[in-house]
């Protein structure tokens, strides 16, 4: 379950679904070149007259990469059957469902709050390791479950219903029910939603993207994981091809991973491979530290940015890319949870809770 980045670098993050105006800047987006370079002629001569060109040459050369890309994509769009899709609405949502007593409940249970984001880096001893391989294996298997059930005229509502089952029939904690009022045992978004979908009446319909995001809280550990999958037989070749490559660039965020190295890498890496799809990499949620607590810091940015911080041996997080057809805008309904993207394109979105190892990353939640 993603947490949502604030509009400035310099002050803290916050989890909340509220809606934050502009998405954040970054520094290091100035890699792409989007205007000229502006020099003094009266400053430059000989060797430094050589260097300017080169800056001018360097600039053209990364335009033209960009131009490139956009035109590539804008082709491909055009070669592809665009099948119209009524934009999402929003149906019934039934009362939330019980848990039995004897399950041991996470401690935001009882408030409509938003809890605090704990500034405590999730890095559990041995005994902790241990227990959160169960709460991720679970969370895991949950969700493979859960996507045996997509199929078109199932109601999100529905595989809630099931989730939840499955989670408390292993004596766990459905983690998203409660928190900070969150009303389901599992976020269900569909086509445009972004993320923290509420599980409702309306009926999967074929054609549809859906992703299904489940964290439990097993032993005193949430576990978190999530994954889009598709609806039917009449999938579009664009909504193929934007999964696929979310789930890719999911996979090359990982593979960066391991003790010492800059978090910010996992976003340079995700980003590269998304724009030579033409795909939107959405920078308003970001993935975070998981354990004990839901979320805590680091804060995992999945597109280029400058932020500090290196990975450290035993740390636990979440990566948790979300990506569009179209532009990163979201707009967020009154429920204050549903987040679609401005436009109404698709998005898609893969996780996986990961700890981090001497010599790279090891995925707690493999689907």
């Amino acid at each position: 379950m993603p947490c949502v980045a604030s509009l400035s670098y310099s002050t803290s993050l916050q989890l909340s679904s509220s809606v934050y105006g502009q998405p954040l800047s970054s520094s290091s987006s100035s890699l792409i070149m989007r205007g000229p370079l502006n020099f003094s002629s009266a400053s430059f001569s000989g060797k430094k007259s050589n260097l300017q060109k080169r800056f001018f040459v360097e600039a053209k050369r990364l335009l033209g990469i960009e131009e490139a890309i956009k035109i590539r994509r804008e082709r491909e769009l055009l070669g592809t059957k665009i099948v119209k899709r009524p934009p999402l609405r929003r149906g019934k949502v039934s009362q939330r469902l019980p848990v039995p007593d004897h399950i041991p409940k996470p401690p935001y249970v009882g408030s409509n709050l938003l809890p605090e984001i704990s500034p405590e880096h999730q890095i559990p001893d041995s005994a902790g390791i241990a227990s959160m391989r169960a709460a991720c294996e679970l969370a895991a298997r949950v969700l493979d479950s859960a996507g045996k059930l997509v199929r078109p005229s199932v109601t999100t509502n529905e595989i809630d219903k099931a989730v939840h089952q499955m989670i408390i029939d292993a004596g766990a904690y459905p983690s998203p029910l409660g928190y900070g009022g969150f009303p389901k045992s599992v976020c269900t978004s569909v086509n445009e939603c972004v993320c923290h979908g509420i599980p409702d009446s309306r009926q999967l319909q074929d054609g549809d993207i859906i992703n299904i995001d489940v964290t439990v809280y097993l032993n005193g550990y949430h576990g978190d994981t999530s994954k889009t999958f598709f609806c039917g037989n009449s999938i579009s070749d664009s909504a193929k091809r934007l999964v696929e490559v979310t789930e890719e660039c999911l996979h090359k965020g990982i593979a960066v991973c391991k003790d010492g190295v800059l978090f910010r890498k996992i976003g340079k890496r995700i980003s590269e491979h998304a724009e030579q799809f033409g795909f939107g990499v959405v920078d308003r949620f970001v993935g975070h530290g998981v354990g004990t607590v839901f979320h805590s810091e680091p804060f995992i940015f999945h597109h280029r940015n400058d932020q500090p911080g290196r990975m450290v041996e035993g740390q636990t997080f979440t990566i948790e890319p979300i990506l569009t057809l179209g532009s990163t805008e979201c707009i967020t309904w009154e429920d204050n949870w549903t987040t679609l993207t401005a436009d109404g394109r698709l998005a898609a979105q893969f996780e996986h809770t990961i700890l981090i190892t001497r010599t790279g990353a090891e995925i707690l939640t493999k689907y």
